[in-house]
């Protein structure tokens, strides 16, 4: 799945909206597996940052993670029972699987994606479009009229799933992603039209 910048840390005015795990929508209760969405916090770090180094060649930092927790950034996790024949994620008491996580920034009538993260081991399930479906309703929860992201020029699968959601290409922002060996990548800047657009990217 795609991965974003690192978060910004610089403080945000009062005026930038702030989330409460109540807002978050509730996982759909018919879905295959019993499922939520969990606010992620300090003690879940090493478990995210583990699924962050396997799912990327160059992965936030757990850092980059708390620095995110610190500044108040909506960063939940999206949490799934255990199957048969299926293992629990290390370190989780509770018996649930890790299938992925989001962090992102909100500001005044828009939210930028930061990191969406699907578990390899979940990939091509339909999570990671299930995590954009409750950040749209979260995000309009929130007044929000965009939703913003990047992603590398080169993470064709990702590119193709933002697109077949709605998102449009609106730039191109050379060199942002390191890419090994002093290389750099160019990011594509996406944006959705929360007003414009229905849930899942189809008109309302």
């Amino acid at each position: 799945m795609a991965q974003s910048p690192e978060p910004d840390t610089t403080p945000h005015a009062s005026r930038v909206p702030v989330w409460t795990p109540a807002d978050w929508p509730c996982a759909d209760a018919a879905a295959a597996r019993r499922i939520a969405f969990v606010p992620m916090a300090e003690a879940d770090l090493d478990a995210v940052h583990a699924v962050e180094k396997l799912a990327y060649t160059h992965p936030w930092t757990r850092k980059h993670l708390a620095d995110s927790l610190t500044s108040g950034y909506p960063a939940v996790m999206l949490l799934g029972e255990t199957l048969p024949g299926e293992a629990a994620s290390p370190g989780r008491t509770d018996g649930r699987v890790l299938l992925g996580y989001l962090v992102a920034m909100p500001g005044v009538d828009e939210v930028h994606l930061l990191n969406i993260t699907v578990a390899p081991a979940h990939q091509r399930q339909g999570w990671a479009r299930f995590m954009l479906d409750a950040l749209v309703l979260w995000s309009r929860g929130q007044g929000a009229q965009w939703l913003w992201l990047e992603v590398r020029q080169g993470n064709v699968p990702a590119r193709a799933l933002y697109e077949s959601y709605g998102f449009v290409q609106v730039g191109l922002r050379r060199g942002y992603y390191p890419a090994g060996s002093f290389q750099r990548e160019d990011a594509v800047v996406m944006s959705l039209s929360l007003a414009a657009r229905g849930h899942g990217g189809e008109a309302p």
